[in-house]
């Protein structure tokens, strides 16, 4: 059975610590936004975007977020595809990922599919290649990969799948089992197109089965897609040292791929550090406490500054009446998150238990 080579390195421990910590920030973050479902839907439309660019795909963030929210663009008739695709292969990820039982080789071949619809031949849609392929450096032309024969890929896949799924394998934590998959699935190169997107997606299904994919407000493939030299060079680096993928140590891409992944999960932490109030509330209220847009914007101020008056709190928010902004705070002490002190004219506000 495949047994993945790598070492527990320094770095490694420190990124899965971050990771954990952000994770416990995150979760368990007394207030959330009632707009975090924008944050959702903003993070899927950089991975929708990110993931096909990262393939060469010319259209922008604005125009993939238009497609997925179902207008038209001009552009390439392939590059709509690709995104309408991507698009479709995070719907079967929201499914697949609450689906009972073990990983297998259904849900690549469901997720490749997906991915590679209408824009590969019905023969190469969803089935594992059958034909040799090389990777090129582009511009040079130089064969700078060449992935195992496509005689060995169903028994290559099988043997994957077999570790993912053993008991070993679960005893690992779940970003270190999903970056190695996303190697592997890469060194394997099981489709004749669409390997990229097919196995990042794969590698999503995983954080988002096992509780990693935090809230999913964030997006690796965004990351990967700012800095593609890093992103390549973190692959290249195992790729280089042995012909047989059981014979090269994953070590600097697992380096690679949970400071990834904790350096995204740092960003919501802080996102969500500053829409939110110190953990002490959600013992009091016993639950999470959704506030408007404009509360949050006023309760950041608020923690920021320690205390406010009315004449600074009203400048917080443009284009808002200063009835309204009354109304929020009182909202605000209503649920018992914030208290005025002082007289009417040296009136401020503070939260409550500070």
């Amino acid at each position: 059975m495949y047994s993945p080579k790598y070492s527990i390195s320094n770095t490694i421990l420190k990124n899965i610590g971050v990771v954990e910590a952000s994770r416990e920030v995150i979760e368990n973050a007394p207030l959330v936004p009632s707009f975090e479902k924008q944050f959702q839907t903003e993070a899927r439309t950089k991975t929708v975007h990110h993931g096909t660019h990262i393939e060469g795909n010319d259209l922008t963030l604005v125009q993939t977020r238009k497609i997925m929210e179902g207008g038209q663009v001009y552009g390439k008739p392939r590059d709509i595809q690709e995104v309408i695709n991507y698009r479709n292969a995070m719907d079967l990820l929201d499914d697949l990922a609450f689906k009972r039982g073990e990983y297998s080789k259904e849900m690549l071949l469901d997720i490749h599919r997906c991915t590679v619809e209408k824009i590969v031949s019905d023969d190469k849609v969803g089935v594992l290649r059958n034909t040799q392929v090389v990777i090129k450096e582009e511009g040079t032309g130089n064969v700078i990969l060449k992935p195992p024969p496509f005689i060995e890929i169903p028994y290559l896949i099988d043997d994957f799948l077999s570790w993912l799924t053993s008991n070993n394998a679960k005893e690992i934590h779940p970003v270190l089992r999903s970056g190695i998959t996303h190697y592997t699935l890469v060194a394997i190169h099981p489709f004749v197109e669409g390997n990229g997107r097919a196995v990042r997606a794969f590698t999503q299904l995983i954080l988002m089965k096992e509780g990693y994919n935090i809230k999913k407000l964030f997006s690796l493939e965004e990351h990967f897609d700012n800095d593609l030299g890093a992103y390549y060079d973190a692959l290249f680096k195992v790729d280089e040292q042995a012909p047989n993928i059981a014979d090269r140590d994953l070590t600097p891409w697992l380096e690679y791929f949970t400071q990834t992944v904790a350096v995204e999960l740092s960003k919501v932490k802080e996102k969500v550090r500053k829409l939110s109030l110190d953990t002490r509330m959600k013992t009091k209220f016993g639950e999470q406490i959704t506030l408007s847009d404009r509360q949050m914007r006023l309760m950041e101020y608020i923690s920021d500054q320690t205390s406010a008056p009315m004449s600074d709190l009203k400048n917080v928010i443009d284009m808002v009446s200063e009835d309204t902004i009354l109304r929020d705070l009182t909202d605000l002490i209503k649920k018992g998150i914030i208290k005025k002190e002082g007289s009417t004219k040296a009136t401020r506000y503070v939260i409550q238990g500070k």
